[in-house]
């Protein structure tokens, strides 16, 4: 299945009389997808080592990871964010941005948005990917079609992977749509297989932990879903790491490590900033159509 399959399974939502019959649907083309997901390592660069000097040097030959991009979507004031997040009315912002994760500032190589004036989506909790996904693809894509030299290697979205109800996040599902590596960055918990934030908290406070900055989250299955990272030093308020797409955790915990400057990871940071900018600049009028 490709994205069309992703707006097919839309289409017959938005002709659904019951938002049952839709989240069924939407677990049927979950259950599709799935099937092509990937959490190993599958990708061909190398991770940068930083050197003294600040600059990067590769263990092995191969291509280098350079180029880093964070996705998200925002709403419109005129909502409040849970509001909008719900509402098919709300006009909302797709952005993409792409860092060079090479230099020590992490420069900003690119950037493109998509403004969506109505959400035909309905907004179901624990299927985000159902709404934000199609805008996500589009700026991939039409990033992809210019042949862009910045093109993202690999991509950390604003959401959660594995870390989900049904193991399948926006994280993964933009991942296995867009063919891409994607790790999902999540700053709420969903509750899993036994794991609450009382929980997670106590974790990180435990004396045990108290010098670690990451924790494994394991379920009571004994499944490894993530790992939780402590937003400052000795901080009990964490964002949640899990594997989106064509990458292990331990891989993504180092990705994560190497490029954190604030609770928020820069990539993705720098998506949110700039698609609220842009929402506020541009009226919603302007907005375009998915295809």
């Amino acid at each position: 299945m490709d994205d069309h399959g992703l707006r097919h399974g839309r289409d017959r939502g938005e002709s659904s009389s019951s938002s049952i019959e839709i989240q069924n649907q939407w677990r049927e083309i979950q259950d599709l997808l799935k099937e092509r997901l990937i959490t190993q390592d599958d990708f061909p660069w190398k991770l940068p080592i930083p050197s003294s000097s600040g600059n990067v040097v590769v263990e092995e030959e191969g291509t280098l990871l350079k180029y880093v991009g964070g996705v998200d979507v925002s709403y419109s004031k005129e909502l409040d964010s849970a509001a909008a997040a719900a509402s098919t009315a709300a006009c909302g912002c797709g952005s993409l941005v792409v860092l060079d994760v090479t230099t020590p500032t992490l420069q900003v190589v690119y950037q493109d948005f998509f403004l969506l004036t109505n959400f035909d989506v309905p907004y179901i909790p624990s299927f985000l990917a159902f709404r934000e996904a199609p805008i996500l693809l589009q700026l991939l894509q039409k990033m992809k079609k210019t042949d862009n030299p910045f093109h993202p290697q690999l991509l950390l979205v604003d959401g959660n992977g594995l870390l989900h109800p049904r193991g399948f996040g926006l994280a993964c599902h933009l991942g296995v749509l867009a063919k891409i590596p994607t790790i999902g960055i999540g700053k709420n918990l969903h509750h899993v297989d036994g794991l609450t934030q009382s929980g997670v908290r106590q974790l990180l406070q435990a004396k045990d932990n108290s010098g670690e900055d990451f924790i494994t989250l394991t379920g009571s299955s004994g499944c490894v879903w993530g790992a939780a990272m402590r937003s400052t030093k000795g901080s009990c308020k964490p964002i949640y790491i899990s594997v989106g797409h064509r990458i292990s955790l331990n891989t993504a915990i180092k990705i994560v490590k190497m490029i954190c400057k604030y609770r928020v990871l820069e990539p993705i940071r720098q998506a949110d900033i700039r698609s609220r900018d842009h929402l506020q600049k541009n009226s919603c009028g302007n907005g375009g159509t998915l295809h």
